[in-house]
Formats: structure tokens, C-alpha cells, sequence
């Protein structure tokens, strides 16, 4: 059985928030890396790493199968989940009767046994599947991947799916869509773990936008657009460059000569939510960034990000994050001691 690291041996105490990825058969190896590539790489101020990763198995340690034409060899067996800090179970294409029943296999519910109550759990793509089948998502909000949330409905009716959206965050419960948005999820961990700037550094490294705009609805096929159709881009990016600034929604179309019907249809075509909504997010995640990184007053912060006015920037965090700015200031403030678990609302 993996034992924690001994803190006798790590400076003041240090010890990582330990998660525990469980590889099942069927793994698909892309979405199995994610969380190793995203908790691997975050650094507190001396250098330590701030997550450990262990994979684990429902069986003892061995291979096990995976969709492409290798196997993986997994060192630690189910033991390893009672361990856990947080819990991820990735996607898998052999989930046999939890997938096509519903059911856990006695094998799956011992493992998921395991898992302290305390711990997080997440999941990504079709890994909601398991999540679902051992009740813990009944009454509660999840998604997955968009080409499997109706049959998702349908065989577990108790769960509110959102098939629209790239993860859902229910507190100690979270779940993403397919492929890449467990990218989305892992960063969305770590920013609620230790706020936007280390995050976005894990971002950089891995080469990816620290937050996409928009859900899954611009992914799901449709038909080819007229390629002399104008893009909204443009005015994304004339935005960006002046969140301080009072931003109309009709400015934002005259940049691309557009009505203000046309340029909100279009928008909503390409990133999936409305002007509005893209530009409340902006302004949040420029916000943030300032709380976390300058001196500026939390009246300051709220007119360089947009706001106008301190109270209207904290009901606006207080509605994304479920923090005020004071509170998220206390918590994530570059290089002081950074506490685990702060609350996010998604």
C-alpha cells in the first residue's frame, strides 16, 4: 500500500495534497495522462511540489488494458484510493454493466469503497459512468462527453446532466466532458486549490489557455459556415485590450460591421455563450489576476477590471466564485501560505 510521504523528512511539514488516478481497463491514454501532466507540474514558493500523483488499479499492481495497442503496467493496487486527497477516474471504453447497466462490478465497489469521505472526486468523459453507478452523483449536477449525456439521462435519471457545459464543479464532487476538457477540469482544481496564477503558469508549461470560453455546443457538429462570413474575433480581442473601459454591446459590433443581432448570433455560434456573459468572465478572470498579483485597493482592482464600483465586483465574484475579493485575496495572494480547498462555485 502507497504510505504518505513522511513528513518528518519534508521541511516545516511540507506534504502534497496526494490524488490518486484509477486506471481501469479500456483506459484511454490521452485522458489517463491529463491528470499526471496538470498536478505534476505546480511548485509552491521553495520549489516543492504542491500535488503528488499515483496511479492505481482495482486489481493488484500489473497491466493493465488500455484503447490503443499497448498496455500500461499500474504500481499500486485499489489500497492506494484510501490514500486520496482527490480521486480521478478517467474515461474508459470497457466499463461493461456500468455502462450498460448502470451496475458497479464487486471488484469497482470494493475500490471505490476505499475512498476516504473526505476526499474529492472527479471525473472525465464517460468516467462520470462510474460516479453515476455508485450513487454519488444521484440528485446532483454532472456532464460528460455530449455524443453520451442523453444516454447518460437515460440510464441514471436521478442526475441533472448538462450536456452544454466543459465540467461541472459540485463541490467535492466534479465532472468534465470528454477529451480535453479534462485539461479544463485539472486547471479549474488547481485554480480553486491555488488561484489563477499558478494555474495559468501550469497553463503555459502545458501549452494550453489557462480558460476556454464557451461549452461543449461549438464542438457538436454542424453545418460548415459560409467562410465569407465574418468572425467575431476581432472584437474579442478590442475588448481584451480595454476591460477598464465601459464596453457596449453595439461597439463591439461596429467593430466587425455587424447589426447587434448578427454580431450576437455569431458570437454565441463561436464561443457558446453571449457577449455579455463572455465579457462578465473577463472581467472576473482580470480581476482575480489583480487580487493575486498587485497592491491595488479592492476599489481599484474593481475599475481596472471593468466593474466600476467595489460592490458591483463583489457581487459578481461572489456569483462565479463564492468568495468576496477581500476573502479571495486572503487565500491566493502570490507568495503567501496557500490553503487547500478553498470554495469555488461553478
Amino acid at each position: 500500500m502507497p504510505s504518505r510521504p513522511d513528513e518528518s523528512r519534508s521541511p516545516a511539514g511540507h506534504r502534497p495534497h496526494r490524488v490518486v488516478v484509477l486506471a481501469l481497463d479500456g483506459a484511454l491514454p490521452f485522458e489517463l495522462g491529463i491528470p499526471h501532466r496538470v498536478f505534476g507540474r505546480p511548485r509552491d514558493e521553495k520549489g516543492r511540489p504542491l500535488y503528488e500523483v499515483v496511479t492505481c488499479s482495482v486489481r493488484p499492481p500489473g497491466p493493465v488494458e488500455t484503447d490503443a495497442d499497448f498496455t500500461i503496467h499500474v504500481p499500486h493496487g485499489p489500497e492506494a484510493l484510501a490514500t486520496a486527497d482527490t480521486v480521478v477516474v478517467p474515461a474508459s471504453y470497457e466499463l461493461g454493466p456500468v455502462f450498460e447497466r448502470g451496475e458497479l462490478t464487486d471488484e469497482l465497489a470494493d475500490a471505490l469503497g476505499r475512498i476516504p469521505p473526505t476526499a474529492r472526486i472527479a471525473s472525465i468523459c464517460t468516467g462520470v459512468y462510474v460516479l453515476a453507478a455508485s450513487g454519488r452523483l444521484d440528485g446532483r449536477r454532472a456532464t460528460t462527453h455530449w455524443a453520451d449525456a442523453e444516454r447518460l439521462q437515460r440510464l441514471f435519471p436521478r442526475i441533472d446532466v448538462d450536456p452544454d457545459v466543459l465540467f461541472v464543479d459540485d463541490g467535492d464532487i466534479l465532472t468534465s466532458a470528454g477529451v480535453a476538457a479534462g485539461i479544463d477540469l485539472c486547471l479549474h482544481m488547481v485554480r480553486r486549490d491555488h488561484g489563477a496564477a499558478v494555474a495559468n503558469d501550469v497553463a503555459r508549461r502545458t501549452v494550453v489557455p489557462p480558460h476556454r470560453d464557451g461549452g461543449q455546443a461549438q464542438y457538436i457538429q454542424r453545418p460548415v459556415p459560409d467562410p465569407q462570413q465574418a468572425s467575431t474575433s476581432g472584437a474579442r480581442a478590442w475588448a481584451l485590450g480595454r476591460l477598464h473601459e465601459p464596453i457596449q454591446l453595439r461597439d463591439m459590433a461596429e467593430r466587425e460591421s455587424m447589426s447587434v443581432r448578427t454580431f450576437t448570433r455569431r458570437f454565441r455560434e463561436e464561443t457558446g455563450v453571449s457577449p455579455g456573459q463572455w465579457l462578465t468572465r473577463q472581467r472576473v478572470e482580470r480581476a482575480r489576476y489583480l487580487l493575486e498579483t498587485t497592491e491595488l485597493t479592492v476599489d481599484q482592482v474593481a475599475r481596472d477590471a471593468g466593474f466600476g464600483t467595489a460592490q458591483s465586483m463583489r457581487a459578481h465574484l461572489q456569483a462565479a466564485l463564492g468568495v468576496t475579493p477581500t476573502a479571495y485575496r486572503r487565500t491566493f495572494r502570490a507568495g503567501s501560505t496557500r490553503e487547500e480547498g478553498a470554495a469555488v462555485a461553478v
